[in-house]
């Protein structure tokens, strides 16, 4: 699912500008504490992960958080 395209029209409605600088997916286990960033966009390419990690980082302070170029 592309979030950016969700997204964007409704912070255009608010005077928002956005640009979407990459993409990924996030798995997110809860049980375990965990959160991995990993994989790219089709559409816009691979965004940086490690500054996905650092705001993730802010407010799941209890966690596990890494990132990896894997695809998987």
């Amino acid at each position: 699912d592309h979030i950016f395209e969700k997204v964007n029209p409704e912070m255009a409605k608010l005077g928002y500008e956005c640009k979407c600088l990459g993409g990924g997916k996030i798995d997110h286990n809860s049980k375990d504490k965990k959160i991995r960033v990993f994989g790219l966009s089709t559409g816009y390419g691979k965004a940086d992960h490690s500054v996905t990690v650092e705001i993730l980082k802010k407010v799941y302070t209890d966690y596990e958080i890494t990132w990896s170029d894997d695809k998987k």
